[in-house]
């Protein structure tokens, strides 16, 4: 009893503090989860809340394809747990005729969620990629524990407490295999502990929750690399377009998702699938150089339910879940200040939980026609409103006396058209070879790719995560630039796959997030090659992958027949390699025309950006670029000539 009065206490002074601010105790630990095309981070506090990681970054994570910059398609997400009736015999405020908890979209779930156990579980050991003896990572990943007998390539193990008795485990997983590496599973188990903080005591040991709802929120906008080419509102989703598919659409699966619709505002040209003509003023999320008219915004995202318990005592899937499939108005009172202890909100709360289908859906709102308003839109996505809207699911009626657990499994998934055929179709639009319609239509082809996952996503699901595995990588990938070539070797696990057939080496030119093209294919037995065509002055990267043989492909999860390979993330270099210049081998030499007012400048070859300042006939300093020789200094002691 004494312990009840002392943790009362403790809730009221919980209670002024966080009432004081949303960003109270916000850095939570995360991890990445990105051994595929999609990456995205996770959180321990249970859920992904705007600017989670990273404050002013509103657009962070869910991107895809995620060797290319800049493609970051999610602002917030929220996981909130309701139920009817409260008592707690710790909480000064009981009795509550609703009782929410919150992580998300704004707050930080500090005081009504509490971390347990935040752990990332691998099947085998990180790779690692070394360029000229440095590690090369574009993510940094720490494996808590490897586990050879794991059924997916990396698994988040994530236990959070609530206010509310619940304690949620989710599992968080992803394969790297090729035809299943752009979706990534979530598992929550919500289970009636009673642990309503974050010790071991149980303080409900005895309490049945009723009316329990599981309701999350997905605020998307397709995606960063656009966002200042077509208008900055568009990176907190003001113009995305929201649509649903329940178990009595064709499509037969439940499933939100969205996709980047038109924004009023911008008038040049039309904005589906993002066209970049030109570099915006500030810079960001953009290149001066990729103004060919390319789609930066193609992708579309959305969540795929794949199971939802009928009950505590009934784990089949219930088709009718989730029971609340709606849209929200992003920058309503309902998505910042929640508060577990503020009765009137959290009645309103609730209604959002609860509320059932809410049609028609967003996107047929704006356009009553569908596809063809679609792809020729007309009406504004924001509906007038300030933010945009964000999709949200909530699961239930649920009742949970002690001890009783509901398990729901999700999976978030992007797609869309190749960059090659944005690359191609955004060049034809801007040189009017092809009209908007024709355009949006291809644009378009990314929804049936979406479509496409969340089928494989449920058929892996139903296969019990059996699908056909690909060779593990290279455990160690050696990349170094010598005088005459770019030596690369490799190493494999001990144990890399019985169905190993060879590697396959790929190269790009400039950039990392460039085109990439098949320069050597290697024996099981190779474990070195060496590159003899770069050209001095250029930067060079590179991934290898691992090739399995056709005949290990079973086809399971609607994989297609053939070859699998490993996963290009676990190999790829995001550091240049460069040809060194032998020792001993000087070719600069300098003879200085002009008057005796510096700077001089000299073009050589591969730029311009070679200078020289000279004082009053001293040294001279010749300083290159480091993306242009394989010296950064030279310093020349004595003026050759000065005229």
């Amino acid at each position: 009893q004494n312990t009840s009065i002392i943790k009362s206490y403790i809730f009221l002074l919980l209670l002024g503090f966080f009432a004081y601010s949303d960003t109270a105790f916000s850095q939570y630990a995360y991890k990445w989860m990105s051994v595929g095309s999609l990456h995205n981070y996770f959180s321990e506090i249970g859920s992904e809340i705007e600017e989670g990681i990273q404050k002013n970054k509103q657009q962070n994570g869910l991107q895809w394809p995620a060797i290319y910059a800049n493609q970051d398609i999610q602002c917030a997400k929220a996981l909130w747990i309701g139920c009817t009736n409260f008592s707690s015999p710790v909480d000064p405020q009981s009795p509550y005729n609703v009782k929410v908890v919150h992580v998300g979209p704004r707050v930080s779930g500090a005081g009504e969620f509490f971390p347990q156990e935040f752990r990332m579980i691998s099947k085998f050991a990180a790779p690692e990629v070394f360029v000229d003896g440095d590690l090369s990572y574009d993510k940094s990943v720490e494996i808590d524990e490897v586990d050879p007998n794991l059924f997916v390539d990396r698994m988040i193990v994530n236990k959070v407490n609530t206010q509310l008795g619940i304690t949620m485990t989710r599992k968080i997983f992803q394969f790297s295999q090729e035809y299943h590496e752009n979706y990534i599973v979530s598992e929550y188990t919500f289970k009636n502990t009673g642990n309503v903080d974050n010790d071991d005591e149980i303080e409900l040991p005895n309490t049945t929750l009723t009316g329990v709802y599981f309701y999350f929120h997905y605020r998307f906008a397709v995606c960063a690399n656009t966002r200042f080419v077509i208008g900055n509102a568009t990176g907190w989703g003001i113009n995305s377009m929201l649509d649903v598919r329940t178990k009595n659409d064709p499509e037969n699966f439940r499933a939100q998702y969205m996709w980047h619709g038109k924004y009023p505002p911008f008038t040049l040209y039309d904005n589906i699938g993002g066209p970049i003509w030109s570099y915006p003023g500030d810079g960001r999320y953009a290149e001066k150089s990729d103004t060919v008219g390319r789609l930066g915004a193609y992708q579309f995202a959305g969540v795929v339910t794949m199971h939802a318990d009928v009950s505590s005592s009934d784990k089949s899937d219930d088709p009718n879940q989730p029971s609340t499939t709606s849209y929200e108005g992003s920058d309503e009172p309902n998505t910042s200040n929640n508060d577990s202890y503020n009765k009137v909100k959290m009645e309103s709360e609730y209604g959002w939980m609860s509320k059932g289908r809410k049609l028609p859906t967003h996107a047929l709102k704006v356009e009553p026609t569908g596809l063809l308003g679609f792809i020729q839109p007309a009406a504004d996505p924001s509906l007038g409103t300030p933010g945009g809207f964000s999709n949200a699911d909530g699961y239930g009626p649920y009742t949970l006396a002690p001890g009783d657990s509901i398990t729901i499994i999700v999976a978030e998934a992007v797609s869309g058209i190749s960059r090659e055929l944005a690359t191609t179709t955004g060049i034809q639009y801007k040189k009017g070879q092809i009209n908007a319609l024709e355009k949006n239509t291809v644009v378009f082809q990314g929804r049936d790719s979406l479509f496409q996952t969340f089928r494989r996503a449920i058929a892996n699901y139903q296969s019990g995560y059996n699908i056909p595995q690909p060779p593990l990588p290279p455990k160690i990938f050696n990349v170094n630039g010598l005088g005459d070539r770019i030596s690369l070797s490799w190493e494999t696990f001990d144990n890399p796959g019985s169905s190993l057939e060879g590697f396959e080496i790929y190269r790009a030119v400039g950039k990392y997030d460039s085109n990439y093209t098949l320069i050597h294919t290697a024996a099981p037995n190779d474990r070195s090659y060496d590159d003899a065509n770069p050209i001095r002055g250029l930067n060079y990267f590179y991934y290898i992958v691992s090739v399995g043989g056709a005949s290990s492909n079973t086809g399971v999860g609607l994989t297609p027949l053939g070859k699998l390979k490993s996963s290009r993330y676990y190999t790829q270099t995001y550091n240049p390699a460069v040809l060194k210049r032998p020792a001993g081998d000087s070719p600069y030499a300098a003879k200085l025309k002009g008057n005796k007012a510096g700077p001089f400048t000299i073009k050589a070859g591969v730029n311009d950006k070679l200078k020289i300042d000279i004082d009053n006939g001293g040294p001279v300093v010749i300083t290159i670029p480091a993306d242009s020789a394989a010296v950064d200094t030279i310093e020349i002691k004595d003026v050759v000539a000065q005229i």
